[in-house]
């Protein structure tokens, strides 16, 4: 074994010296990435980050996105329509209703946005995530300007252009946020033993299969009770009147087919008339928001956008 030693020695003298000879330098190697400002920055930055300190990020960033699906980027074009619904339509919104400084405190302070879709493997489709009450991120913006050229090209009405709208994109919104606004302020626990024994957890929803007549104002209401809460909070605010008697009487009739298995099952829109009064005093409660008034100024909003009086285009600074 002595014959090794020599060599090793003189191995490791040579190591010592390479070592002492790469110096390290001064100039990291880290750079910070860099982005030439646009016209539609500055627009945001006036728009949301100044007054709202809200990020709106349209931009691809893999570090924003989750990697459990395949995401591309949003266009620009596409983001600039939606940066201006998001604004007119949920900002603006509760500016109206609950005062600037309601939304500067409990609004996500970063919107992210995602090109296409998210396919979950039940069939479902992500529209939107909120996350810790910070971020809200949303998907299948590009698809966005088809409905506006659907309804140029009189493929649609206005109010299917208001519809869709709110069933892809700004119902999305109004849902996270009562995510954020839940986190903030728990509502009553009772709420949750209402249908507790219905709600089916992360499966896939049949639209057929009477979840009215169960007690739910959507299929997604069933997964489970806090997305039953924000469900009836967005689909309220979302549809007038007569959509949501319309929604009680189907309820009320389904409960004839769901009784054929559970013969002493409650009427649906029973069942959904004592969640939406829960709703209904937590919000006015806990943040002074009249949903009945909500929804008024978010359908005048809505129609304001269908009949093409708000420009959702200009970016000027």
């Amino acid at each position: 074994m002595k014959k090794y030693i020599l060599p090793l020695l003189i191995l490791a003298a040579f190591g010592v010296a390479s070592c002492q000879q790469d110096l390290l330098s001064e100039e990291s190697v880290i750079k910070d990435s860099s982005v030439e400002m646009n016209d539609f920055d500055y627009w945001l930055e006036a728009n949301f980050l100044k007054p709202y300190n809200i990020e709106f990020k349209y931009r691809f960033s893999l570090d924003e996105s989750d990697k459990g699906f395949w995401n591309t980027p949003a266009d620009i074009d596409a983001s600039i329509i939606y940066a201006h619904l998001v604004k007119y339509l949920c900002v603006d919104t509760y500016d109206e209703i609950a005062g600037i400084d309601f939304t500067r405190a409990y609004f996500p302070k970063m919107f992210f946005l995602v090109g296409t879709w998210e396919y979950r493997n039940n069939g479902s489709i992500v529209l939107g995530t909120a996350e810790a009450g910070k971020k809200i991120m949303l998907s299948g913006v590009n698809e966005l300007p088809e409905l506006f050229d659907d309804l140029e090209a009189g493929r649609i009405t206005e109010e299917q252009l208001a519809e869709d709208l709110s069933h892809y994109y700004i119902k999305t919104i109004h849902h996270e946020f009562t995510h954020i606004l839940n986190q903030t302020k728990s509502y009553p626990e009772n709420f949750g033993t209402i249908t507790s024994t219905t709600y089916v957890g992360d499966a896939c929803f049949d639209t057929d299969n009477y979840w009215r007549g169960r007690g739910y104002i959507t299929a997604y209401a069933q997964s489970e009770h806090r997305e039953d809460f924000a469900e009836l909070v967005s689909e309220y605010i979302t549809h007038d009147a007569a959509w949501w008697d319309a929604q009680m009487k189907a309820a009320h009739d389904e409960t004839t087919e769901v009784r054929k298995t559970s013969p002493d099952a409650e009427f649906g829109d029973v069942i959904i008339d004592s969640k939406i009064s829960i709703v209904n005093s937590y919000m006015e409660d806990s943040w002074g928001i009249n949903m009945d008034d909500l929804r008024d100024i978010l359908l005048r909003r809505f129609r304001d956008v269908a009949a093409g009086r708000v420009d959702l285009n200009t970016v000027e600074r």
